[in-house]
């Protein structure tokens, strides 16, 4: 097992505010790799819909991360995206679960295969 947390976060793109998701994320991912915990980080595009994929070494260092989008990224994130479905694997400590809980996070625990 591992102590890596990740998930994949759905969301709804307003697609007449596309010129200025392109910039945030841009702005997001080159923040987000200056986190020495994030082990991956992408977004992912079909049509409206938007997917981010993100793995980090710890629950502690998913905290640092959520921290760091709530101070510097949030308010608009969520002007330009609607969340729809988030999912969260790997052992997520209290703190981190009240964080994601709000935009409707369903945490799985693990049981069973392996990390390499």
């Amino acid at each position: 097992m591992t102590n890596d947390v990740y998930w994949l976060l759905k969301l709804d793109l307003d697609l007449d505010k596309k010129g200025e998701f392109e910039a945030l994320m841009a702005e997001m991912v080159a923040a987000t790799q200056q986190e020495t915990g994030a082990r991956s980080y992408e977004w992912h595009m079909t049509g409206s819909a938007v997917h981010i994929f993100e793995r980090y070494a710890s629950s502690e260092d998913a905290m640092i991360h959520m921290q760091n989008f709530g101070a510097h990224f949030a308010e608009r994130f969520l002007a330009l995206l609607t969340p729809v479905g988030l999912d969260v694997y790997g052992p997520a400590k209290d703190d981190l679960r009240e964080a994601l809980t709000p935009v409707g996070a369903v945490f799985h625990q693990q049981i069973g295969g392996f990390d390499r």
